[in-house]
């Protein structure tokens, strides 16, 4: 089977907790960039306190810096009062720390004057910035802290919380300026949230398998042998037969998926197969946790 590469031993704790906050440093400081370079000088409000300078610059010439930190710290120590400390001083540097980089390039000259481009290239500098921060187990604060401060006391999902807060956000960039900003808003919203991902999890997706065959001996070992991949075998029961039909499941990488696929209907013509799309697969064969 392949074997994933020893990655030696772990860090040091104290080495770790400094990489943490270097990736909440710099990509704070990335998402301010992408703030002054893309969103602010196209009046591109795409949720978060973010936008919501942004929204109050145009309207009453407030620096957004000033407004950042006007609202990142009292819904931190909302937070902290309302939800517990588990925040910590992470997600405080990442919600001081942000703001003063948005203050220390207030005056870089704009990347472009085009809105689309600016909630594209916007987008995805905030996700990148984002996504540092998130792998540094801490955030930016802001909107965040409101939707789990109404989650915990409306009941509302999580998600539903952000979504009416950025939607909320988004209407309101569409009453100040006009529609086309907020559509340009809603743009970057799902390139950010699209990059989020991309450095959270990858560009590489795996794929699942589930197989059900008359002849899982012959799949499973050509599985283990032509692909080079592990398979797990479980149990289950047909649900109109109540016989019990053994079920393979193995994640191969896309490279391996048409192989997968040929060597099952080569065997077994008549196989169940269900594909899934896995995003992130930890363990032997692939990345360490």
């Amino acid at each position: 089977m392949k074997q994933a590469k020893r990655i030696g031993q772990p860090l040091h704790p104290a080495v770790a907790m400094i990489g943490e906050y270097v990736y909440i440093l710099i990509g704070s400081a990335i998402v301010a960039i992408a703030f002054n370079l893309f969103l602010l000088p196209n009046r591109v409000a795409s949720g978060g306190v973010s936008g919501i300078s942004t929204i109050l610059h145009a309207t009453f010439g407030w620096q957004p810096a000033y407004v950042q930190w006007a609202f990142n710290i009292p819904l931190f120590i909302a937070g902290v009062v309302f939800l517990g400390r588990q925040f910590g001083v992470k997600t405080l540097v990442g919600t001081v720390f942000l703001p003063f980089v948005v203050y220390l390039t207030k005056d870089v000259e704009p990347a472009t004057h085009d809105p689309l481009l600016g909630s594209l290239f916007g987008g995805i500098g905030i996700g990148v910035g984002l996504g540092l921060v998130f792998r540094g187990k801490a955030s930016t604060g802001g909107t965040d802290l409101a939707a789990q401060i109404i989650h915990k006391f409306t009941g509302l999902s999580l998600g539903t919380c952000v979504i009416l807060i950025d939607g909320l956000i988004v209407l309101t960039a569409a009453i100040v300026f006009d529609i086309e900003r907020a559509l340009y808003a809603m743009i970057g919203l799902f390139v950010t949230s699209k990059t989020i991902d991309i450095v959270q999890i990858g560009f590489g997706y795996s794929k699942m398998a589930m197989i059900i065959t008359n002849k899982e001996e012959e799949v499973r070992a050509a599985i283990l042998h032509k692909i080079n991949r592990g398979v797990t075998k479980m149990s289950g029961y047909g649900g109109y037969t109540e016989h019990e039909r053994p079920i393979l499941m193995c994640v191969v990488e896309q490279t391996e998926f048409t192989k997968l696929k040929q060597l099952v209907k080569a065997i077994d013509p008549s196989a169940f197969v269900v594909i899934m799309d896995a995003t992130e697969v930890l363990g032997e064969g692939f990345k360490r946790a």
